[in-house]
């Protein structure tokens, strides 16, 4: 079965809406309906006139998180959100806007991946300490833990995601702390730098924050108790964090 490139691209840009990272493994996986109703349009609707086993078989290999990408295959390449140079100021523009954070001078305390902090930093534009207290919140900068939902690495990247994100080995400190601030960098451009947004989203997964109707850091602190009590404690802990690491 084929799918229009174009309608690729809508598939993509909806789930990546929706995707749940589950970097901590607290959440259940998020709702794919949204996902579910189009990609099941297309199949209705394709010109290949494929059967329906057919089409069951390929709705049947749907990831537990319903990533877009493992259903296109080869029509979705993990370099297309790469950070470039007009989206990485954008970024660092909101993230200086934004009233949210913490202000930082963009020096932080030294770790043992320092080199690969700083890259994956200066590749999408998200600042080394936030990067850094993210790391020390999920994993301790364990290179190897796993979580009980099956998290892996520095930035605890689910194996779906992992691959989404072109990630072959997520034990891979290199690999990991690419991928896990590129999807950092995809939930702060999201929600226009609110840092809390982004953190809450990066543990609970963006579509929860959705169907909750939360669109900004104050109605997310107003509306916190709705959202899971590990989500609730994640963000204060990776702001005490990210106090470790500013200079």
């Amino acid at each position: 079965m084929q799918i229009d490139p174009r309608s690729s691209r809508q598939l993509l840009e909806l789930q990546l809406s929706n995707m749940n990272t589950q970097t901590s493994g607290s959440a259940g996986a998020d709702s794919t309906n949204d996902f579910s109703d189009v990609i099941s349009g297309l199949l209705n609707t394709n010109a290949s006139g494929a059967s329906n086993a057919e089409n069951q078989a390929l709705l049947s290999k749907r990831s537990n998180d319903g990533l877009l990408w493992l259903q296109l295959g080869g029509t979705y390449s993990p370099d297309m959100h790469t950070g470039n140079t007009t989206d990485t100021n954008a970024l660092s523009a909101l993230l200086a806007s934004s009233d949210a954070g913490a202000v930082d001078s963009g020096k932080s305390v030294p770790t043992d991946y320092e080199s690969l902090i700083a890259q994956a930093s200066i590749k999408y534009g998200v600042p080394e300490s936030l990067i850094k207290a993210v790391i020390d919140t999920e994993s301790g900068f364990n290179p190897n833990v796993v979580s009980s939902a099956g998290a892996k690495g520095l930035m605890q990247l689910m194996d779906g995601t992992a691959a989404g994100l072109g990630v072959s080995d997520s034990f891979d400190p290199a690999q990991n702390i690419d991928a896990g601030t590129k999807y950092l960098s995809l939930q702060l451009q999201r929600f226009g730098g609110q840092e809390k947004m982004a953190l809450a989203a990066y543990n609970a997964g963006p579509g929860r924050l959705s169907r909750l109707g939360i669109t900004s850091d104050s109605e997310l602190m107003s509306m916190l108790h709705l959202l899971p009590v590990e989500t609730q404690n994640y963000i204060s802990k990776v702001e005490r964090a990210r106090s470790k690491y500013m200079l």
